[in-house]
């Protein structure tokens, strides 16, 4: 599931909870939650591509390393 997608049912639900308790919040808020949602999720997701990057970036330097050590 995209993060914007995922974001914006995360933000219907928490107006869900809020409604269900009698309470009531403008759509701006609604629209502003989904976007701190999405940047969070946003946020994660680049730093696992990140961590990931560097494994392997790490697993090409050691098979460069083996292969000098080969040759």
């Amino acid at each position: 599931m995209h993060q914007s997608e995922h974001a914006r049912q995360m933000a219907q639900r928490f107006r869900e909870l809020v409604e269900n308790s009698g309470d009531t919040l403008p759509e701006q808020h609604y629209d502003e939650l989904a976007l701190i949602i999405e940047s969070g999720l946003d946020t994660a997701l680049l730093d696992v591509m990140n961590r990931v990057s560097d494994k392997l970036t790490q697993m090409a330097n050691d098979i460069q390393h083996d292969a000098n050590f080969f040759d």
